[in-house]
């Protein structure tokens, strides 16, 4: 299967583009590496360093003899995606190419608007991509489950089946998010089921949980091909407990409830059940109990730039991050404090996912 992974140099693209291209696909990746330029803004580093994505590519190919090809593409530009979707002719489209950190979506005006421009008008260019070049192209799209905030009533999987006067119909669960960042989140979902419903596509709209972890067994393979290790609490993408020294920040994350990084990679290829479903929008809730955890590899991370970098508690407490508190090498840490709620997540679980 020809599969095109957008947003592939970033935390989660990356080790799926490997494990995708691990288990054969032809594999490409599109991306404009603002997700690097956020750090620059920001004066941080990863902590673990990151090389640049054609390096890491070629020691992927070096060491498994497996080629991934590359599009330097922004999704805003319209026509730089289509032309990729168009050379490339994917069967799937793996979408994770959004601005997606919450406290970074609420510093201000200008990071809000930018939050909402960048995701919601780039996820809509690659639908009437889709729409235009091939509408049979199964979009597989990251939201997030703090599309969903923390309602009194039970989380459903995507939709909600309701009566209401003696009628009944089903509906896009009701969403409370939290941030810029998860409202653009909720447009997405909002967009994508508009596309499957009056265009006929096929989507899996996957909300997935917080994510925790630094490894696969893909990144594994070589230091040159590792994940990066987010630290600034405004572009998060893992806190290890053990090596900030900040157990029990449960502030730091709106659900209680997480996912080891290397399950998630396997999500996108499960949710190509979804193409058996022709002009449909499906909702697959991407979370798990972690509460008996293994436990956690230490990442190798530079300590020089770890003393180096400080949380800006001012950018979380603007808005929720849905990122995880983690202990390398113990359990996770994931009480949240409000209530312990665990959504519906079924639809992975009976296909074959955690």
């Amino acid at each position: 299967m020809r599969i095109l992974i957008l947003g592939g140099d970033g935390y989660l693209g990356w080790p799926t583009a490997l494990h995708l291209s691990d288990r054969g696909h032809d594999v490409a990746i599109g991306d404009n590496f603002v997700r690097r330029q956020y750090d620059h803004e920001m004066g941080v580093e990863s902590l673990v360093p990151i090389a640049p994505l054609h390096t890491r590519i070629r020691a992927w190919h070096e060491h498994t003899g497996r080629l991934i090809d590359t599009f330097v593409a922004d999704l805003t530009d319209a026509h730089a995606t289509f032309d990729m979707i168009d050379r490339f002719r994917p069967d799937t489209i793996i979408h994770f190419a959004e601005q997606r950190a919450a406290p970074y979506s609420m510093i201000d005006r200008e990071h809000a608007v930018y939050t909402q421009y960048n995701n919601v008008i780039g996820t809509l260019n690659v639908l009437y991509a889709i729409k235009e070049t091939d509408p049979d192209i199964h979009l597989v799209k990251l939201g997030t489950m703090g599309e969903y905030g923390t309602p009194n009533i039970d989380i459903e999987e995507g939709w909600l089946e309701l009566s209401h006067k003696g009628r009944t119909d089903r509906v896009l669960y009701p969403k409370r998010p939290g941030s810029f960042y998860h409202l653009s989140k909720v447009h997405d979902s909002h967009n994508v089921e508009f596309a499957c419903r009056v265009w006929g596509l096929r989507a899996t709209d996957l909300n997935q949980g917080v994510v925790y972890g630094q490894e696969t067994s893909q990144t594994a393979v070589h230091d040159v091909v590792v994940v990066g290790l987010g630290f600034d609490a405004r572009v998060l993408d893992v806190l290890d407990a053990r090596l900030t020294g900040i157990r029990g920040r449960d502030d730091l994350c709106d659900l209680g409830h997480g996912e080891a990084l290397g399950d998630l990679v396997e999500h996108p290829e499960l949710a190509r059940i979804g193409r058996l479903l022709g002009g449909q929008a499906q909702a697959f809730n991407g979370v798990a109990d972690v509460d008996d955890a293994p436990g956690l590899p230490a990442p190798a991370v530079d300590r020089q730039r770890l003393a180096e970098h400080r949380l800006h508690d001012e950018a979380v407490q603007n808005g929720p991050e849905d990122r995880v508190v983690v202990e390398a090498g113990s359990e996770a840490v994931v009480e949240s404090g409000r209530g312990g709620l665990l959504p519906v997540h079924d639809a992975l679980v009976q296909i074959g996912g955690a």
